[in-house]
C-alpha cells in the first residue's frame, strides 16, 4: 500500500483564545479492495498550539487506523484537560462528530524508562483522517505536558478469518469544508512554515521521569517462577487465544510476571463505539495491544482478559489464562487482582447480556480457582497512594475492603467502567456466585389453573426461565413431591412429567456451576382423569318474549358437575356459546317447525370433559286452530303472528288448544285498550293475565308454562269482560315438542 502525502495547509485562529490548523493531503493510490494481510501499524501525530493549556492538531488525512488517543511524555502525569477527537470515515468519507477521549487510564505500578501517559483508546473504526484538540477544563492556561501526541492504531489484517471479509471501499478525495466550532470569527493564516505553532513552554512542575520510589511504594515483587494453575471450582469458559486474535509476539518480548493470586476482579471498559461488528473484535483487541504497547510503552497489553458485546473471550496479557499474571489495569491494585475489559462505553448504556455473562463466567472461573466468593468482598492492600473515582483515600501499604467483582473506579480516578456497566457489577456478582437468579415456572401446558391450585390429566409440562445465564447454570430438576423425576442441562427450560393421580406439589431446582442450589416456589397440581357429568341434560322452555314465525324465545338449561373442579359448558349446537361453571341457564331462540338437536360439552379444569344432548322442536297453533266459544272477529295485519288474528270483547268467549309437548306460551297483541283473560291449563285455573300495555306491541309471549316430559295438554283462554277495557287479541299458542 503506497502511503498517502501530508500537506498542512495552514491555521485557523477562532474565538476565546482558541487555535485550530488545518490540513488535507492529497489522495494517493490506496490498492485495489480486499484483505490482504496488512500488518499492525502504529502512527504518532504531534499536537501543537500557539496559546498556552491548548493543543491542537489540524483536520489531517492519514494512513488508514481504527484506533485512536493521545499521549504525552511521564507515565504518572495527569492531563488536566479536555482531550476530543473526531475522525472521517474510510468508506463514507464523512468526518463524523467530536468524541471525548477517558483520560484517567490507570498506569502501570511500577514505572520504568520510556512508558508514557496516555488516554483510554477510542475504537472509531476503518478512518482516514483526525482531527483532535486539548484544552484546560477550567479555562486555565497552566501548560499541558510535554511531547503531546495523537496516536493512531491500524489493527491491520493478520488472521486466516479476516481475509476472508471483504475491506471497506475507501473515499474519494474531497476537501472538507466543514468549519470547526466558533467558525464566525476565524481567520485563515498563509500556509507557510513561520505559520506552524510552537508548543508552549513547559511547566517547573511537569516531570516526565517515573517518581522516586519514595512517592510510590511498591507492593512486594512477583513470583519469579511460573506458577502452577490451581484446579478451579468453576468451569473454564472458552477464551480465544492471543495466537487466534493474531497478537504480536515480539511487541511484548519481556517474561510474563505473577501474582501470588487472585484475590479480586476489577471490571473496565475499553471506551469507543459499541456498533462493532463482532467480526472486528480481534482487531479492537489487537488495536488495544499494539497502543498499551507502542504508545503507553508497557510491555504488554494491560488487561487479563477482553470482552466483546457477543460475549466472546479474548485472552489478554500473556502468560497462561489459568495462573494468577500481573496486570496493568487497576493502577495501585494490579498485584492481586485480575482485570476483565468489556469493548465499548458504557456510560449510558449497558453492556449487553452476553458480555455480562462472559464477565461473570471468567470471574466466577479465576475467583474459583482461588476458592473465593465472587459476591463477596476482600482486603486488598493498597500499591500507592491515591484517591480513587469516589474520593477514597487509600495509602500505600494500608489494606482496604473492595468487592471481589469491583469496577475500576473502585480504585482509581476515573469514570471507567462508566455509570452504566458499573450498575451492571451486582448482577455480574450474582450470576457468578450463585445461586441462579431470577428462577421461575413459567407455565404449566396441558394443565389449568384455578387459583392457586392446577388441573391436568397427568402428563404436564413444565416450562421456567432464570435470569443467569446458561452458560453459569449446572442443571435444573423438575420435582415432584420433592423429589426429581427429570432433569436437564442448564441450557433446559421445558420438561413433561407424569403425575400418579391425587393432588400434588411441582417445583424446579436450580443446580449453579458453584454448587448452589435454587428452587421454584412450589405449584399445587392435581392430576384427575374423571370426566365432569351433566346430572341435568340440556331442556328447552318456552320464554316471555317477541314470537316470529322464524324465531321462538326459549331458555336453555342445564346442569354439570365435577368431582375436583368444573371449568365451564359450552353449547355447540345448534349454535354457539360458552358458559362458566357456574351458568344454568342462558335465553335464547330456537327456529318454529324445526327439530334442532341442543348439544352441550362439560369441561373440567384437567381438560376431561363430557357431552350431553337433547332435540326439540317449537310449534306455532294458530288463533284458527283453536276450539272457539262466544264471538270472536278475525283481523288481518303483517304485524300478527301469520298475518291474522281473533279479537274479542265479549265476556266468557274462549279459545282452547290442545297438543302434545312439554312447554307452551300464549301469543297475543297488546294495547293501552286491552283487557284481561283467564287462563285454564288442563281444566284448571292457572293464571289471570292483563294484556294492557302503554305501548302497543304484537306477537308477544305474555303466559308461558313448562312440565318436565312431553304430555298431552289443553290451554284455554277466557274474555274476562274487563270494565271500559274489554277486548282481547290473540295470535295463537307456541309449544315444543
Amino acid at each position: 500500500m503506497k502511503r498517502r502525502a501530508w500537506l498542512t495547509l495552514g491555521a485557523v485562529l477562532i474565538g476565546g483564545g482558541g487555535v485550530v490548523t488545518y490540513a488535507t493531503a492529497s489522495p494517493s493510490d490506496s490498492g485495489a479492495p480486499g484483505q490482504e494481510r496488512r500488518p499492525v501499524e502504529v502512527y504518532g501525530l504531534e499536537l501543537k498550539g500557539t496559546a498556552a493549556g491548548e493543543r491542537k492538531l489540524p483536520r489531517t488525512e492519514t494512513e488508514q487506523f481504527s484506533l485512536v488517543g493521545v499521549s504525552w511524555n511521564g507515565a504518572l502525569k495527569p492531563l488536566e484537560g479536555t482531550a476530543q477527537v473526531r475522525t472521517r470515515g474510510l468508506e463514507s468519507g464523512e468526518w463524523g462528530a467530536w468524541q471525548s477521549l477517558e483520560l484517567n487510564a490507570a498506569p502501570p505500578e511500577e514505572v520504568e524508562a520510556g512508558m508514557r501517559g496516555a488516554s483510554q483508546p477510542l475504537w472509531v473504526g476503518p478512518s482516514d483522517g483526525v482531527e483532535a484538540r486539548i484544552v484546560h477544563e477550567d479555562g486555565t492556561t497552566a501548560a499541558l505536558p510535554k511531547g503531546l501526541e495523537v496516536n493512531l492504531v491500524d489493527p491491520g489484517v493478520v488472521t486466516e478469518a479476516e481475509t476472508r471479509v471483504d475491506a471497506p471501499e475507501p473515499a474519494a478525495f474531497v476537501m472538507d469544508e466543514s468549519p470547526s466550532p466558533s467558525s464566525s470569527s476565524e481567520t485563515t493564516a498563509p500556509p507557510s512554515p513561520s505559520s506552524e505553532p510552537t508548543a508552549p513552554p513547559s511547566s517547573s512542575s511537569e516531570t516526565t521521569a517515573p517518581p522516586s520510589s519514595s512517592s510510590e511504594p511498591t507492593a512486594p515483587p512477583s513470583p519469579s517462577t511460573e506458577p502452577t494453575a490451581p484446579p478451579s471450582t468453576m468451569p473454564q469458559p472458552p477464551v480465544t487465544s492471543r495466537a487466534d486474535w493474531g497478537a504480536d509476539e515480539s511487541k511484548s518480548p519481556d517474561p510474563s510476571e505473577y501474582n501470588a493470586e487472585v484475590k479480586a476482579v476489577f471490571v473496565h471498559h475499553t471506551d469507543g463505539a459499541n456498533d462493532y461488528d463482532c467480526a472486528e473484535s480481534p482487531a479492537i483487541v489487537r488495536g488495544i495491544y499494539a497502543y498499551h504497547t507502542e504508545v503507553n510503552g508497557w510491555n504488554d497489553v494491560g488487561y487479563n482478559f477482553l470482552v466483546d458485546k457477543c460475549g466472546t473471550v479474548f485472552e489478554g496479557r500473556k502468560g497462561g489464562i489459568d495462573r494468577p499474571v500481573l496486570g496493568a489495569h487497576t493502577y495501585g491494585f494490579n498485584r492481586e487482582s485480575a482485570g476483565i475489559a468489556v469493548l465499548g462505553t458504557h456510560i449510558t448504556g449497558g453492556a449487553s447480556d452476553a458480555a455480562l455473562a462472559a464477565v461473570a463466567r471468567v470471574t466466577a472461573w479465576k475467583l474459583g480457582q482461588y476458592g473465593a466468593d465472587p459476591a463477596g468482598t476482600v482486603k486488598l492492600t493498597a500499591g500507592a497512594t491515591q484517591t480513587n473515582y469516589f474520593g477514597t483515600a487509600f495509602t500505600a501499604g494500608e489494606q482496604y475492603t473492595f468487592h471481589r467483582v469491583s469496577g475500576h473506579r473502585d480504585g482509581f480516578n476515573t469514570q471507567c467502567p462508566g455509570n452504566a456497566l458499573y450498575a451492571q457489577l451486582p448482577t455480574v456478582r450474582t450470576w457468578a456466585a450463585g445461586p441462579v437468579d431470577g428462577l421461575r415456572i413459567v407455565s404449566l401446558t396441558d394443565a389449568t389453573a384455578k387459583g392457586s391450585t392446577y388441573y391436568t390429566k397427568g402428563t404436564p409440562v413444565v416450562r421456567w426461565s432464570a435470569t443467569t445465564p446458561a452458560a453459569l447454570i449446572k442443571r435444573y430438576d423438575v420435582l415432584v413431591d420433592g423429589q426429581s423425576v427429570a432433569g436437564t442441562s442448564g441450557a433446559g427450560y421445558a420438561k413433561r412429567i407424569t403425575l400418579a393421580a391425587g393432588s400434588h406439589t411441582v417445583s424446579v431446582r436450580a443446580t449453579h456451576q458453584s454448587g448452589a442450589v435454587s428452587t421454584t416456589d412450589a405449584l399445587t397440581v392435581v392430576a384427575e382423569t374423571t370426566a365432569p357429568v351433566f346430572t341435568a341434560a340440556p331442556t328447552l322452555d318456552l320464554r316471555t318474549g317477541t314470537v316470529n314465525t322464524g324465531s321462538a324465545p326459549v331458555t336453555l338449561r342445564w346442569k354439570a358437575t365435577d368431582d375436583q373442579a368444573l371449568r365451564q359448558v359450552q353449547l355447540l349446537t345448534p349454535s354457539t356459546a360458552t358458559f362458566s361453571a357456574a351458568a344454568y341457564l342462558s335465553n335464547r331462540t330456537a327456529k318454529p317447525g324445526t327439530a334442532s338437536t341442543w348439544s352441550m360439552r362439560a369441561y373440567d379444569y384437567a381438560g376431561n370433559y363430557r357431552n350431553a344432548a337433547a332435540t326439540y322442536t317449537p310449534v306455532i297453533l294458530q288463533e284458527s286452530a283453536a276450539v272457539r266459544t262466544g264471538t270472536w272477529s278475525s283481523r288481518s295485519s303483517t304485524s300478527y303472528l301469520g298475518g291474522r288474528s281473533y279479537s274479542s270483547a265479549s265476556k266468557g268467549a274462549s279459545l282452547s288448544w290442545t297438543f302434545t309437548g312439554r312447554s307452551a306460551a300464549w301469543v297475543v297483541s297488546r294495547a293501552s285498550s286491552s283487557g284481561q283473560a283467564y287462563v285454564y291449563v288442563d281444566g284448571v285455573k292457572a293464571a289471570t293475565v292483563d294484556l294492557r300495555s302503554s305501548a302497543t306491541s304484537y306477537r308477544q309471549a305474555i303466559w308461558t308454562k313448562t312440565w318436565s316430559a312431553n304430555a298431552k295438554h289443553t290451554v284455554k283462554i277466557v274474555v274476562v269482560g274487563t270494565s271500559g277495557r274489554p277486548t282481547v287479541t290473540t295470535d295463537g299458542l307456541v309449544y315444543i315438542r
